[in-house]
């Protein structure tokens, strides 16, 4: 039986596992600090175990995959696509964005996996939407097509930041006095949530206490800073427009996803938020986007069965 691996390689961690008929077994995740290069952190995966021979391989990576050559953007490994295939003695070897892999886990996540966020019922094979707020804002659609689910790539996290009431218009004048344009990732990330804390306490002339976006988080869920609170409650209303958005550019009747990991730290209050109020307000076209179901993404590995997916939909077992 041929083995097969994947990997979802960040900045930190790379964290590895096996392909299995219904997903992946034997996560093991490594730092990456602790590898000269790529190819010698899953040589040590292979290592550890000695009892398969990997012949092909997926690795979801957090950088662009525009050619041969991948080069890290938060880590300094870099490598040859061609090279490592070799190096790993692979017959098939496939790179890809790290947001792709999120993307093809969608139509393979149940229900345990995932937490929806309101009413709607997902069309089978309809378009997908993702966008995952962390360190910056990444978004992916997905299509089915006649070879199978294509990801359609694109910088979605770089629109402009739209304000839709008088809050969003408070924040959206402080980004532009700080950075002279108002962008999505300047509102849905981790430093997303510090401009909106600062954009709100600045307004209320009210004294900047945190620079932590965690700190910020916490202290709303605790109800201990209004600003805080009040930070939180906009992060969600901001997410429940921009998924809208997403919803209408590409009929996204297979629903729209949160990925990232902040949005998940506080999942309950995002479920009695605003979030899904911002989602359906279109005006003239409430109707279209009602129907289609919001859901946050609380698999912990979804990177892999995404790139697991991936690696199925594109080679024979």
């Amino acid at each position: 039986m041929t083995q097969r691996f994947v990997a979802d390689v960040g900045g930190t961690n790379i964290r590895l596992a096996r392909v299995t008929e219904k997903g992946v077994d034997n996560i093991i995740k490594y730092q990456c600090r602790d590898f000269a290069s790529l190819d010698v952190a899953i040589k040590q995966y292979f290592t550890d175990l000695p009892q398969y021979t990997f012949s092909q391989g997926c690795i979801a990576i957090a950088c662009p995959v525009l050619g041969d050559e991948v080069v890290m953007t938060n880590h300094s490994w870099a490598f040859s696509q061609r090279a490592l295939k070799k190096q790993l003695n692979l017959s098939h070897l496939f790179v890809i964005n790290d947001f792709t892999a999120v993307a093809h886990s969608l139509p393979v996540l149940d229900s345990t996996q995932v937490i929806q966020i309101g009413e709607g019922t997902p069309v089978e094979n309809g378009n997908i939407a993702v966008f995952g707020p962390g360190t910056g804002l990444g978004v992916e659609h997905i299509t089915m097509t006649s070879s199978g689910w294509q990801t359609l790539d694109g910088e979605g996290g770089h629109v402009d930041f739209a304000p839709v009431d008088e809050v969003d218009v408070v924040i959206w004048r402080y980004l532009q006095s700080q950075f002279a344009r108002a962008s999505a990732e300047e509102v849905m990330s981790g430093r997303g949530i510090l401009n909106i804390y600062r954009a709100l306490a600045t307004d209320a002339n009210a004294t900047v206490r945190f620079s932590d976006p965690a700190d910020i988080t916490e202290n709303a869920m605790q109800g201990q800073c209004d600003i805080c609170v009040r930070t939180v409650s906009q992060f969600c209303r901001i997410m429940g427009s921009f998924a809208g958005n997403l919803a209408l550019n590409m009929a996204t009747t297979g629903g729209v996803f949160i990925g990232g990991g902040i949005a998940l730290r506080f999942a309950d209050y995002l479920k009695s938020s605003d979030f899904r109020q911002r989602f359906e307000d279109k005006g003239q076209m409430s109707h279209y986007v009602k129907p289609i179901p919001t859901y946050l993404i609380a698999e912990p590995d979804h990177g892999l069965l995404g790139a697991s997916a991936y690696l199925k939909q594109h080679t024979a077992s």
